[in-house]
């Protein structure tokens, strides 16, 4: 089965949490602090492969989670490191991010790979918080949590060479002839409701890849027929071969539809080489309808007559698309951009990166991502983490800005699912 588009939910593993320990030894009094460091979560990456054609081995994925990191233990030993999952999937798959759809990688080449989800890193124990003013610190950080995405997934062939056209002017007949490619062939329409790909190999030893999309009609570009869920495999085509039955009764017309089908598309479709390949030239009147499409056609477009069915006119056609190849440059799809990583310094983490909105009278929440970052690292199962909260939060100006709303002895303050009563 041809599955090209599939929708899963990546979750990242969380960090392991920091251990809160005292070395105890016989004849060692005071051993300090031991508390080991978590290990980090699993992170998720999407690893392109020419294994697998389709995108079937998610149809029915909902969630894939990558395991926690390990907590750390006693005598200063750090948790151990979650596995990284690897995702495989179809050499020429796009990924976006959902609900925005944003555009994150495009997979087109054999073995590369994205991160699409990175695991949380590990608290720290109690050990990293020794000082010469505090030798036994009672605290500890949770390990983050692992990043957590929607994807959506869409496969687009890696073909050099696309087929268009109506249903039935013989594109699934052309590709048998010119490929090992075994499309199914049948005088109805719509025979063809998968993309086939077929790899071409000319006498003098070159090659090229060539599709076979399903038959496209009017209104293709806005979701008739076929035309919406397989127009994207022609997208990275960088020459299309326009199929034209003789038989029909203007094949200038069908010309002309089809072509505002593909500028209607995007994807500058329309702007890409293009060779006429006007085919079932093999009567007198189909012979006078090719001389006509000739005559209107070839001053834009290399025009050339053929029979597949009768192998006349393919290995000339064929030679001037791989001519065209030779000198048309890949088109890209989306802009690639480098994964960011940002860094934390010291002076951004006193930055004021927080909102403290009033919910009522006596109620105020503060939000914000890097606060609520911070939140997530502090072990509370301490009265240390607990003072340790209080004071980031005295800080960072917190204290100042609640006195400024109004805020009274008593009232109630939260910061994500912490809650605290204030006292100026």
């Amino acid at each position: 089965m041809f599955i090209d588009k599939a929708k899963l939910t990546v979750k990242a593993g969380k960090g392991g949490d920091g251990c809160i320990a005292f070395h105890h030894e016989k004849f060692i009094e005071r051993g300090g602090p031991s508390g080991g460091n978590g290990g980090r979560g699993g992170s998720i990456y999407l690893r392109a492969t020419s294994d697998e054609s389709t995108l079937i081995n998610y149809r029915h994925a909902k969630t894939i989670k990558a395991e926690e990191g390990g907590k750390g233990l006693a005598k200063k030993m750090y948790g151990r490191a979650a596995n990284d999952i690897y995702l495989d999937v179809p050499c020429g798959t796009i990924v976006f991010e959902e609900p925005s759809h944003l555009f994150l990688c495009d997979l087109s080449a054999e073995g590369q790979t994205f991160l699409v989800a990175k695991g949380g890193r590990g608290g720290r124990g109690n050990a990293c918080f020794a000082s010469p003013k505090n030798r036994a610190p009672r605290v500890a950080e949770n390990g983050l949590p692992g990043e957590e995405k929607t994807l959506t997934l869409e496969l687009k062939l890696l073909a050099d060479v696309g087929l268009v056209g109506l249903p039935s002017v013989g594109k699934s007949t052309i590709l048998s002839v010119v490929s090992n490619a075994k499309p199914e062939i049948a005088a109805y329409p719509f025979t063809t409701i998968t993309p086939n790909l077929g790899v071409t190999h000319l006498p003098d030893g070159s090659s090229f890849v060539i599709a076979d999309l399903p038959g496209l009609i009017e209104g293709a570009h806005k979701g008739k027929g076929l035309g919406l869920n397989f127009l994207r495999h022609i997208e990275r085509c960088r020459v299309i071969i326009h199929v034209l039955d003789m038989e029909h009764e203007d094949p200038l017309l069908d010309f002309k539809m089809i072509n505002q089908e593909l500028e209607s598309y995007g994807f500058n479709l329309i702007k890409r080489p293009m060779i006429v390949a006007c085919n079932k030239v093999e009567d007198p009147q189909s012979e006078e309808k090719y001389n006509l499409v000739k005559e209107k056609l070839e001053g834009q477009y290399q025009v050339y007559k053929l029979s597949a069915i009768r192998h006349q006119g393919i290995e000339e056609m064929l030679y001037a698309a791989k001519q065209l190849l030779d000198v048309t440059p890949l088109f890209p799809l989306y802009e690639t951009k480098d994964q960011e990583v940002k860094v934390y310094s010291a002076k951004e983490e006193m930055k004021k990166e927080y909102k403290i909105t009033k919910t009522k009278s006596d109620t105020f929440v503060i939000s914000g991502e890097r606060i609520e970052r911070t939140y997530s690292l502090i072990n509370l199962s301490t009265d240390e983490g607990i003072m340790k909260l209080i004071s980031i939060l005295r800080n960072i100006g917190v204290d100042e800005e609640l006195k400024a709303m109004g805020a009274k002895d008593g009232d109630t303050v939260i910061l994500c699912d912490f809650e605290f009563e204030y006292y100026e």
